[in-house]
């Protein structure tokens, strides 16, 4: 996978939400047509408007109402337990929803969720197993299951 490209109902809420409220910068855009932001080792996200994509795939094609969140998610992976809790923050000070506070799940590592403006939901995750190698390649390390806690996420 190379790029994601999200269909988004309010491009300018989206830009200001990613890049001006997370930080994230563009490495390509066309002022109020579409943005690209590189989010990892070749991994671009793309924002662009759903009704554009829509067109894109069936020119005929009726508009696609909001219905809530689909069934998938973004993930994240971060350099910290505290960052888990600093990106939520940050995402939630962008307008952002935060759906489950940082904490230490049964999967052995601290992880927290939060939505975008347009329902897109993010698990940010801090898994010290998941690398990246120089290549480009994951290793996955499993982290030992844990007692679920909440991670102070006042520092």
């Amino acid at each position: 996978m190379d790029i994601i490209t999200l269909g988004l109902p309010d491009l300018a809420a989206a830009r200001r939400f990613y890049v001006d409220g997370l930080g994230w910068n563009p490495i390509f855009e066309v002022p109020g047509d579409i943005v690209f932001l590189q989010i990892g080792h070749g991994l671009v996200l793309g924002l662009w408007h759903a009704d554009e994509m829509e067109r894109d795939i069936d020119p005929n094609a009726p508009a696609r109402p909001a219905t809530g969140p689909v069934p998938m998610t973004l993930a994240h992976n971060v350099g910290s337990d505290a960052e888990v809790g600093e990106v939520l923050a940050r995402a939630e000070q962008a307008g952002g929803t935060v759906l489950k506070a940082a904490q230490r799940g049964e999967v052995g590592f601290v992880h927290g969720f939060f939505a975008d403006p347009a329902g897109f939901r993010w698990e940010v995750a801090h898994n010290p197993g998941w690398v990246i190698n120089a290549d480009g390649t994951v290793s996955i390390e499993p982290a030992e299951p844990a007692a679920v806690e909440q991670v102070d996420n006042a520092g």
